[in-house]
Parts: structure tokens; sequence; C-alpha cells
């Protein structure tokens, strides 16, 4: 197929086909795009989240919220993805100069992008922590561990830095490996194993809680219907909504660029967002009743994950075993969320430079690497260094100081949760609901003769924007 090169570029002759390639299949798309979305946060952060928040009450808020916010912002990236044929970046360029639009809206792409790399830099340490618990728990060390070694255990991962970084630079090797072989050797081949070892391993874990003695404690604690909490949760709900789905950084228009022509993006961005919220309570049914199980009370992020978890399987008849199964399970959700974050910056420097996927897969995740180091030693060497410091003699962008402010790693972390990952979601349902041709739109979702594309339409250009933008504006000042 030939290929028309223009400003520095990539055009397609048409726009059945990525010049990156083509998924096989629709599910495919669903496995990737699913594998985007289940990362660290359905595992540790959203369970807890319902069992605080209402129970059954929070779960029907949130899949409101899903419905009404995160899955029109995911139909938004995947059929602009599906009608540019290129990298984000790119895919708004072309779009806009189509439509009549100016090209600055690629710069929307471009902040998304970068925020992917920002927090794949993070991403890859945090991700290294589960990596060396899976070695520990396979070596059996939490064996009647007590609590105080089980945190001091943690503290001292923290606290060392050459093993920080050796994990680290495993994880990004990992992930940067599966980019370089490409969309069809490297990604799909990839999560055709990854997805179906993630749900079989979930269900083993589920499996196992049930023999726990605690289960029907740990479905109360989920499930409890308390409308009373939901006020509070409701903000919440919001932001998970938007950000479990991985949208705003542009992964999924990636995605969604090699998805299939006639696969229905509808059908399957519904698909997605189902098993992601189904993914995200199967874990809470298999992990809070180890907790009950071990006397413990549910606590959410990574105290829950690397201390009070790893205490827990310490207790249990068969834990070391059912422990290491559970950090594997870890460690591939995070896998299959770092592809995601690659994936856009790899595709566009291909487009633009016209080198080789392996050689500007290396030179970015080599980028990413060096950033992470910066994580690496927010835990232990840097820890006094901090941003954003306000004291008595004022406010200091940066001042070496043991309180107040921000670390590297929590700077990182503000900048691409609570500005740029918002702001990137907020421009792609933009772009598709006031810049693209409302045929255009209709056509690509295959809803020419639907009934309820003025409603899809409707949540894209009206309702998608103003809950992104309580999101930001609620993130920007939290």
């Amino acid at each position: 197929m030939p290929l028309f090169f223009q400003t520095g570029y990539v055009l397609m002759a048409n726009n059945d086909v990525s010049v990156h390639g083509i998924w096989a299949s629709r599910w495919i798309f669903i496995l990737a795009a699913t594998g985007s979305a289940v990362g660290l946060g359905n595992i540790w952060k959203f369970p807890y989240m319902v069992g605080v928040y209402g129970g059954g009450a929070f779960v029907l808020v949130y899949l409101l919220c899903i419905v009404l916010i995160g899955l029109p912002i995911m139909l938004a990236e995947t059929l602009l993805g599906r009608r540019g044929r290129q990298s984000p970046v790119n895919t708004l360029k072309s779009l806009a100069a189509q439509s009549g639009g100016s090209s600055k809206w690629s710069w929307a792409a471009m902040v998304g992008m970068v925020g992917a790399l920002f927090i794949l830099s993070f991403y890859s340490v945090v991700a290294g922590w589960a990596f060396e618990y899976i070695v520990a728990m396979g070596n059996a060390e939490f064996g009647g561990i007590s609590a105080g070694a089980a945190e001091q255990r943690f503290a001292a991962l923290t606290g060392d830095p050459l093993r920080l970084t050796l994990w680290h630079t495993v994880f990004m090797i990992f992930t940067a490996w599966t980019i370089a072989r490409g969309v069809n050797a490297g990604l799909e081949r990839s999560l055709r194993v990854m997805m179906p070892l993630l749900f079989l391993l979930l269900l083993v874990l589920l499996g196992f809680s049930m023999t726990s003695g605690h289960f029907k404690e740990g479905l109360v604690f989920l499930f409890h219907f308390d409308l009373s909490k939901v006020p509070d949760g409701i903000l919440a709900a919001m932001g998970h909504a938007f950000f479990t789905l991985s949208v705003g950084v542009g992964s999924i228009m990636a995605f969604g660029s090699y998805m299939p022509k006639k696969t229905s993006i509808g059908k399957a961005v519904l698909t997605v967002g189902l098993i992601d919220a189904l993914v995200a309570l199967t874990a809470g049914m298999a992990l809070f009743p180890i907790v009950f199980a071990a006397g413990l009370e549910p606590s959410a992020g990574p105290g829950l994950m690397f201390i009070t978890l790893p205490y827990a399987f310490g207790q249990v008849g068969m834990g070391q075993l059912f422990g290491f199964i559970f950090f594997l399970l870890v460690g591939v959700a995070a896998w299959s969320s770092s592809i995601s974050m690659l994936e856009p910056a790899v595709a566009y420097l291909v487009e633009r430079t016209k080198r080789s996927r392996a050689l500007v897969t290396t030179i970015i995740a080599i980028g990413c690497w060096v950033v992470g180091l910066g994580t690496v030693m927010s835990f232990n060497i840097l820890a006094d260094a901090r941003f954003f410091v306000a004291d008595e003699a004022g406010w200091h962008f940066f001042a070496w100081t043991e309180t107040g402010g921000k670390t590297f790693f929590d700077s990182i972390d503000y900048l691409t949760s609570r500005i740029m990952l918002p702001l990137g979601g907020l421009c792609f349902v933009l772009f598709a609901g006031w810049v693209l041709d409302r045929d255009v739109v209709r056509a690509e979702l295959a809803m020419e003769k639907s009934r309820l594309f003025p409603v899809v339409y409707t949540l894209v250009r009206y309702v998608a924007p103003v809950g992104v933008m309580i999101i930001f504006l609620t993130e920007l000042f939290k």
C-alpha cells in the first residue's frame, strides 16, 4: 500500500489499515484496551472504594459514571484512532485538516503522549516492587511473618536504590521488548497470553478466598447497600470512572488505529468497560476475605498490596503459594498496562523519523528509565529533595526538607494524574464532538440508522466534557 509523506508525518492512502499493522480481530482490541485499563488501581484502590463508599450503592453510581464519562471518552478516542489510522499526534493533525480545524489540536495528543511516558517512568518502579515480591513469595519468605516485619520488609526494599533500580530495569526491558517486536508479533502475541493468564490467576485467587472461611465477610464489606455514604463517594466514582479506563493519554487512540474496519466500536468499548469493572470487583472478592482471615482491617494503596496482603498470606494455609500467584497477577496487570503507555510515543516517532521500531523503542525506553531513577531515589537518597515547598519564609520551587512539598515521584504523579490526563481526555472528547463532522462520527460508529446515535452524540459532546471538567478541577485543588 503506498504511503504519502507530508510535513514529517505519515498519511495513509486509505483508512483501512494503519502503517503499523492491524489487529487480527476485535477481541484483540478488547484485550489490548482491557490490558491498558486493568492495572494496579483495579487491585488495590477500587475494591476499597466500594467498601468505604456504600458497597453496592457505590457500584451503581460508579457504573453510571462509566456510562456518562468513561465510555464516551473511550469511544471518542477509539473512533478518532480508527479514522486517522496513525499515531495520536498525527491522527489529530490530519483529522483537523480534513475537518477544517486547527493543527494545534495535535498538541493535546502530544501532551497525552508525554504524560504517558512520565507515568511509565514511575509505574515501572512500582511494578518492580511486584517483581521483587514474586521472588520473595516464591522463596517462602513471608511464612509466619509478623505485621511489623512485613512493614520493615517493604521499607527495606524502598530504601535500597540499587535493588529498586534492578527491578525498574527488568520491568522496562519487558515492556520495551514487547513494543519493539511490533503490533502483531509483539503486542498481539503477548496480549493473547497475558490477558487470559491474568483472568485465570484472578479466578484461582477467588477460589482460594472461597475456602478462607471469611468469604461472606468480604462480600458484605464490598456489597452492603448503604445510600448514606454515596454522596461522599460521587467525586471518587467520577474520578475512577475516568482514570481506570486509561483514557486521556492516547493509548486507546493508538489501539483504535489498529482496529479492523468492520468492528463495532460501540460494542467493543462497552465490553472493555464491563470487563474492567468485573476484574476490579473480582479482585476485591478475592483479596478482602484473605485480609479478614488474617484478622486485619481493609486498607487501600501500596500499604494493602505490599504490607497487609504479604502479612495476610503468611498467616493462612497455602498462603505462600497463593501469594506468589497474587503478585504474579499484579506483575501481569502492570505489564499489560505499561505497553499501552509506551506505544503512542513509539508509533509517533516511527512515523516521524522513519527509523525502525526497535531503535525508536530502545531510545524512548532508555529515556523513561532515566526519568524513573528520580522516582527510585524519591524513596531513599533524595527523599528530602522536595518541590513546591511552602513554609514560614514563603513559597519555594525546590528545597531540602524532611516535611512539606512533594518528592520527585509525588510531583510527577501530580502533574500527570491531576493535570495532563484530564486535559488530554477533555481535548479528545471535545475534538470528536465539536471538530469532527457529525456524519463522520455517525459513520465511524456504524450508527447511520440507529436511534441511539443522538444519545451517544450528546454524551460525547456535552455530558462527558462537563464530567471531565469537574474531575479536573476536583483533582487540581484536592
